[in-house]
């Protein structure tokens, strides 16, 4: 999604949000993950959390000029990957085997056999439509 992103090119406009529209958004993220509720203070500090709106509804979440989240359509919030690198208990683990790592880099779907191989791990408890992040068989940090 990020790959061809530029803000000058991307971005239609950026804005501060109001600390109603601040408090909805992050009860949302809250909401969505748990485990961040300890730390949203300090991920998304009150009067620096600026709105981009971009192409097709998507609409990006940043602080310091570091994007921290997106959504689309008013669709669930999805963490960045540095965000991710950041917290890394916040949301579920997927893990896929060595095979599947090159396809998955390369924006790939990925099939269940990637997770049910000897490598992959795949937990019973994620819901249906829930983000979760993908690790690779011998690494530490999410793809």
């Amino acid at each position: 999604m990020f790959k061809k992103y530029t803000p000058e090119e991307s971005v239609s406009s950026t804005s501060q949000v109001k600390n109603s529209v601040q408090r909805s958004i992050i009860t949302q993220i809250v909401e969505q993950y748990p485990l961040l509720e300890e730390a949203i203070e300090s991920i998304l500090p009150k009067k620096s959390m600026l709105v981009s709106k971009c192409p097709e509804n998507v609409q990006l979440i940043s602080v310091n000029d570091e994007v921290l989240f997106y959504n689309q359509k008013d669709g669930p919030f999805y963490p960045s990957l540095r965000l991710v690198h950041k917290y890394p208990d916040m949301i579920s683990k997927m893990q896929v085997d060595k095979g599947a790592i090159r396809f998955v880099l390369a924006g790939a779907n990925i099939m269940c056999p990637g997770f049910t191989s000897a490598g992959g791990s795949l937990p019973v408890s994620v819901a249906v439509e829930q983000p979760v992040a993908i690790y690779a068989e011998g690494k530490e940090h999410a793809m």
